[in-house]
């Protein structure tokens, strides 16, 4: 990216500027979501959608096909590829006290949610009911670790800690129980293809399906 005030380039998925009179700052990251249009709209019924740029989509630069186009380009970077998996690999990118840990999109959804502990936190990884939008939680609330399991044919989708039977909804919240009331807190997640996840953490730990 470019800044229009100064022409500092930055880089996306860090957020610092790599060259021009900005070079070593970096932007203030804040939490977001990667999920579904139908899921957001359910979360934020009277949400508003950004419209497209007419003049941007007068001269065709929106793709409606921009991941089937980017896959037709070889993957190159700077930094040698990791073989544990293919370089287009999806996944999920969480990152805790400096310790990362990437989620293959296919393990998520044969296996969710994922408890698991990343830089010492005990950590949820859910991916909610349409198969594409996924989030991660802090599974500490009030100094007490929590196991979670999804309620079979629950839509929309709902959790069920083990310790309390507390049931909890794919925004954090306790909708039921001991708990009712109390909020998860969310920690931030990048959906990414694994060559970029790797290029920026290149300590990451890779999760095994079925193991830690």
């Amino acid at each position: 990216m470019q800044d229009e005030e100064t022409g500092s380039w930055w880089q996306q998925v860090t957020g610092e500027a790599i060259q021009g009179p900005l070079k070593g700052s970096k932007l203030k990251q804040v939490n977001h979501d990667e999920i579904t249009f139908g899921l957001w709209k359910r979360e934020n019924p009277q949400g508003r959608v950004l419209r497209p740029d007419p003049k941007i989509e007068a001269r065709g630069q929106y793709s409606a096909n921009w991941e089937e186009e980017v896959a037709a380009f070889p993957v190159t970077t700077s930094v040698p590829p990791d073989q544990r998996l293919p370089p287009r690999e999806l996944v999920l990118g969480v990152k805790v006290n400096n310790a990362a840990k990437a989620y293959q999109f296919t393990a998520l959804q044969k296996q969710s949610p994922i408890a698991d502990t990343i830089g010492g936190v005990p950590v949820l990884i859910v991916l909610d009911a349409d198969g594409q939008s996924a989030r991660a939680f802090e599974r500490r609330v009030e100094g007490k670790t929590l196991e979670f399991y999804a309620k079979t044919g629950a839509l929309p989708l709902r959790l069920n800690d083990a310790e309390t039977g507390s049931e909890w909804d794919f925004t954090g919240v306790a909708l039921s129980g001991s708990m009712q009331g109390k909020q998860l807190k969310k920690l931030y997640v990048l959906k990414d293809f694994w060559f970029d996840w790797y290029a920026y953490n290149r300590e990451t730990m890779l999760y095994n399906l079925g193991g830690r």
